[in-house]
């Protein structure tokens, strides 16, 4: 029988689970909680210091996650993954999915799930999902698969790949460097990929095969079709369509593309070839016909001003306003190019898609409502919607740096080699790719801000406080004992499955790096009373963490993606639960037989 805990332990299990509720109820940010949190601790051990602590020692508790390796390395980690999104150097991924896609649906999605488990390995798991996201709605405009029948299943692809390595997600970082603060030695990048690939596999086919028939078909709320551009692409003389006709050029995107005054001629250097499709389907023509929208002098014109000034060039969508002195004009007339150097890549005209299958001419004049897609500068465009009275529409993309991909590349692979064979610590070799990312400029300084998120720099700090005072209030050992007795008559298996199902509990109905920073400790008393090894029961908190399927509140990508493909709460609760199940037997299985506790 066990006692009542201290009034310290009392106090810190009071604080996590206010918490668990402030995280969990979203009536205040996340940010505001984790300070909020930060802030009693740092008070209340001023005021009432630990056994043997001077109140300082209090404050230095309270504070010290700001300057946490753990929380130096996930900030490195965001910097360089923000590299990758920058450069592009990832779209050749999404180029590769629209390929299979074409080729078969069911094929595209076992494809899609098994390269978003691959990247989101060494990328964290939001920018692997966004980069994901849009392909997946315009391939089921295109007549793949309904989203709402996709974006579960690539979101659980994408959180099973963050588990599988010590980078792969902050919490990982944080239950890893937790662990090494108490005394484990520190793990490898790839210590546990193999247990979490095997349970991949075995996951696989239900994401595959069984999860979209349990999702509904949400097609019909979609949205409307993506707007339609007239573009007009210009051959040089590396096109790869020089030679072919127009029909023989397009023959891959007959199905999102209509051409516009098609001949049977062969095509020739500074021919045109004039289409209507959506802006990403024009992106990509470009790509594979080695194309351009505009004179090759203005593109290097617009080139060279965003060199000279340090800007990114962007893509931008302007609603032409009704007082615009553009109304009444052609392109050709407006005068953009030569007094803005802005490419206009092409056009969408409001009264064309009204009248349907009307013909439509690239004289056509400019009106009220229609959409110019334009290339340039960011201070460029703004200049140019300021002194035209257009509206930008949903902000504007900028153009990855593609010609940087590959150092981008190269930079976080040589950071992750470093890291995995032990050469340098993670937290060193992560601040040095991420230095390396900047002097390069993958990333520059004025962007850094895209990079790092305040709410998890705070969150993070936050769970090891949490973690911390656990620890040294006698929380977790009281924890531990109090576990223990019911647990103390399972096998080594069933108790790694309870501390697996405890912890997927707290992250599927509050925040992860918080149920990581109360269930590492816990899981250390623990592994002494029962006699245990502490490695595993550490693996079984860290999955735990990352078993956050169940409930759209789990995980930011998981929120992500529910306006998207227009989800309710039973939708991730129909396919979440059987997939943590499956999840839970079979990683416990490979802990028991990997760690000889049978």
């Amino acid at each position: 029988m066990i006692g009542l805990p201290s009034p310290h332990a009392a106090a810190a299990i009071a604080l996590t689970i206010a918490a668990f509720y402030g995280f969990a109820a979203g009536r205040l940010r996340i940010e505001i909680v984790s300070l909020l949190t930060i802030s009693v601790i740092a008070l209340g051990l001023y005021s009432f210091p630990l056994p043997g602590n001077s109140p300082s020692d209090g404050l230095k508790l309270a504070f010290e996650g700001f300057g946490h390796y753990a929380l130096i390395t996930i900030c490195a980690l965001m910097v360089m993954g923000r590299g990758l999104v920058a450069t592009g150097a990832l779209e050749p991924a999404a180029r590769l999915l629209t390929r299979v896609w074409r080729i078969n649906k069911s094929l595209g999605l076992l494809v899609t799930l098994v390269l978003a488990l691959a990247m989101s390995m060494m990328v964290n798991d939001t920018p692997v999902l966004v980069l994901m996201l849009p392909i997946l709605a315009a391939l089921a405009t295109r007549g793949g698969m309904p989203a709402s029948r996709t974006l579960i299943p690539v979101n659980s692809a994408v959180l099973i790949g963050g588990m599988s390595t010590t980078i792969g997600t902050s919490t990982n970082l944080l239950v890893v460097s937790i662990a090494s603060d108490l005394g484990m030695p520190q793990m490898s990048v790839f210590h546990f990929t193999p247990l979490v690939l095997v349970a991949a596999l075995v996951a696989l086919p239900f994401m595959w095969l069984v999860m979209p028939r349990l999702l509904p078909d949400n097609s019909h709320a979609a949205g409307q079709r993506p707007k339609q551009f007239l573009a007009e692409l210009r051959l040089g003389p590396a096109s790869r369509a020089l030679g072919r006709t127009r029909q023989d050029a397009l023959r891959d995107y007959l199905d999102d593309a209509r051409m516009i005054g098609a001949t049977d001629d062969l095509l020739a250097v500074d021919d045109r070839i004039r289409l209507l499709a959506s802006h990403e389907t024009i992106e990509e023509v470009m790509r594979e016909l080695d194309a351009a929208t505009a004179p090759a002098s203005l593109l290097d014109r617009i080139g060279a001003a965003a060199r000279k000034s340090g800007e990114d060039l962007a893509i931008a969508e302007l609603a032409i306003t009704g007082d615009s002195p553009l109304i009444g004009r052609t392109i050709a007339t407006s005068g953009i190019a030569t007094m803005h150097d802005i490419a206009i890549i092409g056009i969408h005209h409001r009264r064309f898609a009204r009248q349907g299958g009307a013909i439509i001419d690239s004289g056509m004049t400019m009106a009220e409502g229609d959409i110019l897609l334009v290339l340039g500068t960011v201070p460029a465009t703004s200049r140019l919607a300021r002194l035209e009275s257009l509206l930008i529409l949903d902000g504007m993309r900028e153009v990855p740096r593609t010609a940087k991909a590959p150092l981008a590349l190269l930079i976080m692979g040589v950071s992750v080699a470093l890291a995995s064979t032990g050469i340098m610590p993670i937290a060193i070799s992560a601040l040095a790719g991420a230095i390396v990312m900047f002097v390069t400029g993958c990333v520059r300084f004025d962007k850094v801000g895209r990079a790092l998120s305040a709410k998890v720099i705070v969150l993070v700090a936050a769970s090891i406080a949490i973690g911390r005072i656990i620890l040294e209030s006698g929380a977790a050992d009281w924890l531990g004992q109090l576990m223990a007795l019911g647990l103390i008559h399972l096998p080594p298996g069933g108790v790694l499955a309870a501390i697996m199902i405890f912890v997927t509990v707290l992250t599927n109905f509050a925040s992860n790096t918080t149920a990581a920073a109360v269930g590492t400790p816990i899981a250390f008393s623990l592994a002494h009373q029962l006699g245990i090894p502490v490695e595993p029961l550490v693996l079984a908190v860290l999955f735990g963490c990352n078993l956050c399927y169940a409930t759209p509140v789990a995980y930011q990508t998981n929120m992500l993606i529910m306006s998207a493909g227009d989800y309710r709460f039973a939708d991730y609760t129909r396919t979440g639960l059987p997939l943590v199940a499956i999840m839970i037997v079979t990683l416990s299985g490979l802990l028991v037989w990997r760690y000889g506790l049978l």
